[in-house]
């Protein structure tokens, strides 16, 4: 029972600390692991060719760290309600290539939606890794085409309960196969094949559209759109517009949105429509507007975030989408030509290693630089101690003479403090000798005093010595005889010196009396 909070504590530390290691190892990861030829740091440049009832539309685009820019764009007019026929297209392409400075550009091909089927799928999230094939197999249950007679490919969208929904876009082989033929004949070789539709909803999600939402392109004679569910393509129409009537016009359009805005708020959302009016009839934008209650936004009054190099009075948005198909990283765009095989994309080993590399010698850099910091330190400490050798040797001859000297002066002063100068003892004799004393020899050692001579009264003398202060147990070393011829006794006296008042006779010296100690 006590075990469970700790294990419970244990788990959730573990848990939050798995999260905070992933956040932190992901993008240092995909650092080490970036390929020198990924879109995010590779430029490239494309060449987007949209195909259109009437019209080619052909846009120049190019990509430097992850800047997407339009280099040029050129718009060819082709007979009213038909698409051009592939001599036409191939020709009015290479003169595009020619005219925008665009050889050796890869070619992006965007064919109409009329042309594709674009249909989403479910399949078991255990297929994942055999996706290709499973679709391959399936596509003729999915479309109305075979493997062998399509081009197709697949986005997936979503995975969820152990399922997996799949975009699937197909088109018929025989129908585009004579547009590349054409162009294989003048030298350009296409690399990309995409769904006009497909490219506008490219072009939503770089503008940062909200992912549900319905879109129709407005047109002269009719319409089409579809109804994007989480950046996909979960429907399509089109129609025709019976009369020039604006009010007609808008009323066929408003049925058909309002039966996908419809199927938008079931899910408990609110529709947003996104128009693109191809025909410039300003009163059938405004009566859309007025006839519906629904959030309209016109594309072609909307900011796409690209740059262009020449401004421009319309743009082809769908070509434009392609451009970005093909050169945006986020896209994850259809590639048709591909028939639904994804390679996986290769781990740059040698840039990993590379950088692996180069973080552990800027790691090993960090610890030995303050070592070496150190060691050119103490060089530069070497380098000035040798300067100041010379000093130093004549500072410590200086130091080694101011010593001896200071120890000869110590010496002199023990030897004058420590003992009683002879002078002072022959001055203190002299005083206290009467004058009818003399002195034949004297002998000073450092602790007795010895003294022969001739007095009148030698046995006078002993008091005289012993009350001296530099004298005590003064007495005779021999007997004392009087001597006829002198009239005088003879002595020999030996004392002691008075060594506990040293201190005193160094005051007298010094001119001190015992009466300014005390004071």
């Amino acid at each position: 029972m006590n075990g469970s909070p700790v294990i419970t504590k244990l788990t959730t530390f573990a848990s939050s600390s798995s999260t905070v290691m992933r956040q932190v190892l992901n993008p240092v990861w995909k650092i080490l692991s970036i390929s020198a030829a990924d879109d995010a740091v590779y430029p490239a440049n494309v060449v987007s060719a949209s195909i259109d009832k009437g019209t080619l539309s052909v846009v120049y685009g190019s990509r430097v760290l992850s800047q997407i820019k339009v280099k040029g764009i050129r718009e060819y007019s082709f007979e009213e309600d038909r698409y051009p026929q592939p001599e036409a297209f191939a020709s009015s392409l290479a003169l595009a290539i020619s005219d925008l400075g665009a050889s050796q550009v890869k070619i992006s091909l965007a064919i109409p939606k009329a042309w594709s089927v674009i249909k989403t799928a479910v399949f078991p999230a255990s297929v994942r890794e055999n996706l290709s094939d499973v679709i391959s197999y399936e596509l003729d249950r999915i479309t109305p085409f075979s493997p062998g007679d399509a081009f197709f490919d697949y986005r997936i969208l979503t995975e969820d309960a152990g399922k997996m929904t799949v975009m699937v876009a197909a088109a018929k082989v025989d129908v585009i196969q004579p547009y590349i033929e054409a162009l294989g004949k003048r030298g350009i070789t296409v690399s990309r094949i995409t769904v006009n539709l497909l490219g506008i909803e490219t072009l939503c999600r770089y503008m940062k559209q909200p992912q549900d939402m319905i879109f129709a392109e407005i047109k002269k004679d009719g319409y089409e759109g579809a109804l994007f569910i989480n950046s996909a393509v979960d429907g399509t129409f089109a129609g025709s517009f019976t009369n020039d009537d604006d009010p007609a016009k808008s009323d066929a359009l408003l049925k058909e949105i309002t039966h996908f805005a419809d199927t938008v708020k079931k899910g408990g959302k609110s529709p947003r429509i996104l128009v693109l009016l191809k025909d410039k009839n300003s009163s059938l934008r405004e009566m859309l507007r007025l006839r519906s209650n629904l959030q309209i936004t016109l594309l072609n009054e909307t900011d796409t975030g690209i740059k262009y190099a020449d401004p421009l009075k319309t743009v082809p948005y769908a070509a434009v989408g392609g451009v970005l198909g093909a050169l945006w990283p986020g896209a994850d765009s259809l590639n048709l030509l591909r028939r639904g095989v994804h390679p996986k994309k290769k781990q740059p080993k040698v840039l990993t290693m590379f950088l692996i590399l180069l973080l552990l010698a800027m790691w090993i850099l960090y610890l030995i630089s303050p070592l070496r910091i150190e060691e050119k330190r103490l060089q530069e400490i070497d380098r000035q101690i040798s300067l100041r050798k010379d000093e130093v040797k004549k500072t410590e001859a200086l130091k080694k003479e101011t010593e001896s000297l200071a120890h000869n002066i110590a010496t002199i002063n023990d030897f004058k403090h420590n003992r009683v100068l002879s002078l002072n003892i022959l001055k203190e004799l002299t005083t206290l000798l009467p004058k009818n004393a003399w002195l034949t020899r004297t002998r000073i050692t450092d602790k007795a005093v010895e003294i022969e001579g001739y007095s009148a009264s030698a046995t006078g003398l002993l008091p005289k010595l012993e009350a001296s202060s530099y004298f005590k147990k003064a007495e005779f070393a021999s007997p004392t005889f009087r001597d006829a011829r002198m009239n005088a006794d003879r002595f020999n006296i030996k004392m002691e010196i008075e060594g506990i008042k040293i201190d005193e006779m160094k005051k007298k010296e010094n001119g001190e009396t015992a009466e300014d100690e005390e004071e």
